[in-house]
């Protein structure tokens, strides 16, 4: 399992290669890119900040969770933090296993659940000014309990 909190470009090519073994079938990616607006508001940059230390447990936490939920045999979770210009990845995920429908299943509980629960803020800076998202709501159908 591969989990990192980053200040330079996410090498997708690497985390890739690093997720994938013979006897998987499937990867899936989740690429998270910053969008050149949001709500019609032009984005200028975005910055990422977490709490590091609590923000590493809780992915690694996620992921251990994934594998075990979801049966997969491997995720990586590479989550970019400062300033990020339009076009750049924030986060990328992939999710390995020997079949494709879990390895869906697992990424998007991945990211949705990260985005809920691991201390990592973004602020997003407009041409006319600057909001730190409130992220968004989880979805209830594949939400635990």
């Amino acid at each position: 399992m591969q989990i990192e909190l980053v200040y330079v470009p996410i090498d997708a090519a690497a985390v890739l290669s690093g997720v994938k073994a013979g006897e998987d079938g499937a990867v899936t990616v989740f690429d998270g890119i910053v969008r050149n607006n949001t709500k019609g508001r032009q984005t200028r940059y975005l910055e990422y900040s977490a709490y590091e230390d609590m923000a590493l447990d809780q992915m690694r936490a996620l992921g251990a969770e994934a594998i075990q939920r979801f049966g997969v045999r491997n995720v990586a979770m590479v989550h970019r933090l400062g300033h990020l210009e339009v076009g750049e990845t924030s986060i990328l995920i992939a999710v390995a296993s020997a079949h494709r429908g879990v390895t869906f299943d697992a990424c998007r509980w991945l990211i949705d659940t990260l985005k809920q629960q691991v201390p990592i803020w973004k602020k997003e800076v407009f041409v006319d000014g600057a909001v730190w998202a409130p992220g968004e709501p989880f979805p209830a159908e594949i939400a635990l309990g």
